[in-house]
Parts: C-alpha cells; sequence; structure tokens
C-alpha cells in the first residue's frame, strides 16, 4: 500500500490542484454570477445586436446610428415576443391552478369507484382493507395535488414577479448599447495592454472553447424549439386546452437533465386512464413517442460535435454543480467542460498530469 501512495503521489496531487483549480473557478463564476448579472446580462445583448451594427456600419452609417437601430430593433422584438407570449402564458397558467382541485376530486372519485369494485369482487378481504385503501388514495391524491400546485404556483410566481429581471434586462440594454459603441475603443486598450500570456490564453479559449459554447448553445436552442413546436402542434391537434403553457413547459422540462418531456406527459396519461379517458392517454403517449423519436433522429445531426463529451459526462457534472453552485454551476458547467475537453485535445492535461511511466509501460511496448 505505502507503494502505491509513492507511486500515485505526485499524480494524486496534479489531479487535485486540477480539481481545486477547477472549484475555484466555479465558485468565483457563480459568485460574479449572482452579482453581476446585469453585466453578464449587457453582454449577451451586445453579442446579439452588434453583428447587425457592424453590418450597418459597413453600409456607411455612423457607429452611434448603426447601434441605435440596432438595439431599437432588438428591444421591439423581445418585448413584443415576451408580452404576447408572456400574456397568454401567465392567463393559461392561472387557469391550469384553477382546474387542479376539480381535477384531484375526478382522480379520487375514480379511485374510489376502483376500490369498491374491487371489494365486491373479493368479498373474502378483511373490511378494514376499504378503510385503508381510501386513507392511502386519499393521501397519494392529496400529495400529488399538493406538489402540482406547487410546482404551477412557483412558475407563476416566477414569471409574475418579473420586476428584477426587467431591471436587469433594462440595465443590460444600457451596457450592450454603450459597449457596442466603445467596443473599438477597448479592443485597442486590450491589445496595448493585455500581456502576451493572456492574449495567448485569449485567443486560445476563442478557438476552442467560445466557439464551442457557441454551437451547443446553438444546438439547445434548435432542439428546445422542436420540442416546443411538436408539442403544440400536437395539442392543437388533440384540442387540449391550454397547449401553449403546455408546450411551453415541456420545452422547459426538455432543457433540465434526466427529466424531459416525459415528466409532464406520463403523469398525465396515468392520470387520465385513470379517470377514464384513454382515448386521450393514449393520443398523449403516441405524441410522446413522437416527440422522443424526432429528437432522437435531429440530436445527433444538429448536436454533432458541439461538445464532444458523452452524455453521461455532461448530466453528472451538471448535477454535481447544480449541487454544488446552483443554477450559475448548471450554466457553467457546459462551458468548463468544453474547456477541459479542449485542454485534452491538445495535449496539456497530459503534461500537466504526471503518471507513472512504470504503469504504463507494458502498454506502450505493446503498442
Amino acid at each position: 500500500m505505502l507503494t502505491f501512495y509513492k507511486r500515485y503521489a505526485r499524480t494524486a496531487f496534479d489531479i487535485g490542484l486540477i480539481v481545486l483549480t477547477v472549484f475555484l473557478i466555479m465558485f468565483v463564476s457563480s459568485f460574479l454570477f449572482d452579482i453581476a448579472a446585469p453585466i453578464l446580462v449587457g453582454y449577451v445583448i451586445f453579442l446579439i445586436i452588434e453583428p447587425f451594427a457592424r453590418f450597418l456600419n459597413r453600409k456607411g452609417l455612423g457607429k452611434t446610428a448603426a447601434t441605435t437601430i440596432s438595439t431599437l430593433l432588438f428591444v421591439l422584438v423581445v418585448v413584443s415576443v415576451v408580452f404576447l407570449a408572456g400574456a397568454i402564458f401567465v392567463l393559461q397558467l392561472q387557469n391550469l391552478i384553477a382546474l387542479i382541485p376539480e381535477y384531484v376530486a375526478k382522480f379520487q372519485e375514480q379511485v374510489m369507484n376502483y376500490v369498491h369494485w374491487g371489494q365486491l369482487q373479493l368479498n373474502a378481504l378483511p373490511p378494514d382493507v376499504l378503510q385503508k385503501a381510501q386513507d392511502f388514495s386519499l393521501t397519494l391524491v392529496e400529495k400529488a395535488s399538493f406538489m402540482l400546485t406547487a410546482f404551477l404556483n412557483s412558475v407563476f410566481a416566477f414569471v409574475t414577479s418579473i420586476p428584477t429581471l426587467v431591471i436587469n434586462f433594462i440595465i443590460g440594454i444600457v451596457l450592450a448599447y454603450f459597449l457596442s459603441i466603445e467596443i473599438d475603443m477597448w479592443k485597442r486598450i486590450a491589445e496595448k495592454r493585455t500581456p502576451n500570456t493572456f492574449k495567448s490564453a485569449y485567443y486560445f479559449l476563442k478557438e476552442n472553447v467560445l466557439s464551442g459554447i457557441a454551437s451547443y448553445l446553438k444546438a439547445q436552442l434548435k432542439l428546445i424549439t422542436i420540442t416546443f413546436v411538436l408539442v403544440l402542434c400536437g395539442l392543437w391537434i388533440l384540442r387540449v386546452d391550454n397547449a401553449f403553457t403546455l408546450a411551453l413547459l415541456s420545452a422547459f422540462f426538455d432543457v433540465l437533465p434526466l427529466l424531459g418531456v416525459s415528466a409532464i406527459f406520463v403523469p398525465w396519461a396515468i392520470y387520465l386512464f385513470a379517470v377514464g379517458e384513454s382515448s386521450l392517454a393514449i393520443s398523449l403517449l403516441i405524441l410522446l413517442a413522437v416527440v422522443m423519436l424526432v429528437r432522437q433522429i435531429m440530436e445527433p445531426k444538429i448536436t454533432g460535435d458541439s461538445l464532444g463529451v458523452s452524455a453521461f459526462t455532461i448530466l453528472s457534472f451538471m448535477i454535481i454543480s447544480l449541487s454544488l453552485f446552483g443554477i450559475a454551476g448548471v450554466v457553467l458547467s457546459p462551458i468548463l467542460l468544453i474547456l477541459i475537453k479542449a485542454l485534452y485535445d491538445h495535449g496539456y492535461l497530459s503534461k500537466w498530469i504526471h503518471l507513472p511511466s512504470e504503469e504504463f509501460q507494458d502498454r506502450n511496448d505493446r503498442s
């Protein structure tokens, strides 16, 4: 055992140092994510408005005027979409929350009918079986109702408590506007004042990480859009009420790791089977199968090698990051994975982690 520790002491130290560095990066990034949210929002808005502003500037328009037009166009599109979609979503979400007691009562009544039918079929059972079944069904329904109501209320609270998001968005627009006007000045300052070591690190990140992040985000946005459109069209065909809100919730669950659209459709289908609406339940399961099949076909084509990391690694890292750093960890984990993958591909990890050569000597000889 002592020989093992001596042999792998340097390797363990190198790995521990890298893990500590990753932890510190995630910790500092999550802290900055919390205290500098408007700046991050502003930078994202800048990335959106700057291409069109540069295009107008190349056509002969002044940079200030070009940035103003690009920013106003961005605000107009975002406000229109958010206002219309938000109004529909909030209204339909209120309807869903109001209908929960009716759905719960209907489900409980159906469960009790099954219990009574079972008692008639099995008269030999002890008389307290019915009471236990009633108590169990009541507890189950109450817990399910509480969880569903709590979830919908939390979503409703998030949607209706938008003032902070609106303030961050407004500040972000202002920051993005001035950054777009002053970007050439900041580039000149960075070119003159930045040490060569930091320049090399930036170029490495730009070529190997930032492009991967952009590809990853585009791929996820395309997949979410496909899920939303499929679910919305399917629910419209089935004439389901509140289809827009249900499609948005499905797209939201599609983003979350280990959940997906099944988290909504499977419990919904079970409920419909229980209350006797088997045709709609079967239709929803068919719609779920179509959505999952389309995703399985489209996902490899859309995502491609945007990350180059296995799904198990991504989900595991996201879960750990969520537990340690909250939502910021989930957002930052794909970025860090892309960075680690780039460092591995370029041979930096093999230089930084010293492995005992005698452990791999036979393998090298065979190769």
